[in-house]
């Protein structure tokens, strides 16, 4: 079966989108696609992270120089990523400071998987569950 290109997109606001950028990619394994600056320091207008097994996520600062209006508030998304290796994206998720809010374990639906939320807050679920 052949999968179609992401249509679903979530998006995601933060204080400091580059150094979310890196903790995305050091943490989880995403992979940085195009990142759009903006006028002012260390701004993000546009950022687009990949997953390496599909799909991926987009993000920008909450604060824009150019007048835009502003995304959801840092901290309050929560995203649910597919993934066939949960145990290491947890250990290493850990590793570079994500704060555990369930630890790694198998569900009773045959999934196995951790949440985890991001230096300001953003909760990540990663599992093994593709859905039904």
């Amino acid at each position: 079966m052949n999968t179609p290109a992401p249509t679903c997109w979530p998006t995601l606001s933060y204080r400091d989108a580059p150094a979310a950028v890196r903790f995305l990619v050091e943490a989880f394994g995403f992979t940085e696609h195009l990142v759009v600056p903006g006028e002012a320091e260390g701004e993000v207008v546009h950022c687009e992270m990949v997953w390496p097994e599909g799909g991926g996520v987009m993000l920008g600062s909450t604060v824009r120089s150019a007048g835009e209006v502003g995304g959801t508030s840092p901290g309050a998304a929560s995203v649910y990523v597919v993934t066939d290796r949960p145990d290491e994206i947890h250990a290493k998720a850990l590793a570079r400071g994500a704060t555990e809010i369930r630890g790694l374990r198998d569900e009773d639906y045959g999934s196995r998987g951790f949440t985890v939320a991001d230096p300001e807050g953003n909760r990540w679920s990663f599992g093994t569950y593709r859905g039904a």
